[in-house]
C-alpha cells in the first residue's frame, strides 16, 4: 500500500463507523455511541492533517471525505431526532441544508462543470457548532452533565448558522452558476 492512501483509508473507516453509531443510539448503547462518534471525529482530523502536510490529496479523497462528514452528521442527526433528542425544527434545518448542498454541488458539476468546493468561514462555524452540539448531546446521554440550558443554547445557534450558512451557499454558487452562464451567451 502506498502512504497516500491514508488519508482515503481513513475516510473509509470513517463511513464505516456511521453504522455502529446509528446502531449505539438506536440501541441506547449511548457510551459506544459517543466513543465511536469521537473517534470518526479525530479520523477526520487525522486524514485532513496527513492530506494536507504530506500533500496526499486526491480527487477520490477530495470528493468523499466531504461527503463521509455529511453521512456522519446527518445519519446522526436524523437517529437523534428519531429518538426524540433532537428538535424537529432544527432537524428539519440541519437536513434540508446538507440536501441543498450535495444536491447543489451534483447538479453544479454536471450542468456547468467542476468546481473546487471549499467551505465558507460560516460553513465552517456551523460544521464546527454541529459537532459540539451532537457532542454535547451525546454526552449528555452517556453521563447527564451539562445543563439542558447550555444544550438548548447550542441548538439555537446551529438553526441560526445553518440557516445564514444555506442562505450564503444559495447565493454564492447561484451567482457563479448564473456569471458561468451568462459568459456562455456572449
Amino acid at each position: 500500500m502506498r502512504p497516500e492512501y491514508i488519508p482515503n483509508i481513513i475516510t473509509i473507516v470513517r463511513l464505516i463507523l456511521v453504522g455502529p453509531i446509528v446502531f449505539g443510539l438506536l440501541t441506547r448503547h449511548y457510551h459506544m455511541a459517543f466513543w465511536l462518534f469521537v473517534i470518526a471525529g479525530l479520523t477526520d482530523a487525522i486524514d485532513g492533517y496527513l492530506a494536507r502536510r504530506f500533500k496526499w490529496i486526491s480527487r477520490w479523497g477530495a470528493m468523499v471525505d466531504p461527503l463521509a462528514d455529511k453521512l456522519l452528521m446527518v445519519s446522526t442527526f436524523l437517529t437523534l431526532g428519531y429518538l426524540g433528542i433532537f428538535p424537529l425544527w432544527l432537524l428539519i434545518m440541519v437536513v434540508i441544508r446538507e440536501l441543498v448542498i450535495v444536491i447543489g454541488g451534483v447538479v453544479y458539476h454536471f450542468w456547468i462543470g467542476a468546481y473546487d468546493f471549499v467551505p465558507t468561514r460560516i460553513s465552517k462555524l456551523n460544521t464546527c457548532l454541529q459537532i459540539i452540539l451532537i457532542i454535547g448531546l451525546m454526552f449528555n446521554l452517556s453521563y447527564a452533565i451539562i445543563p439542558m440550558k447550555l444544550i438548548n443554547s447550542m441548538m439555537l445557534m446551529v438553526f441560526v448558522t445553518s440557516l445564514v450558512s444555506l442562505i450564503d451557499y444559495i447565493w454564492v454558487w447561484g451567482r457563479r452558476a448564473w456569471l458561468h452562464n451568462k459568459s456562455c451567451q456572449i
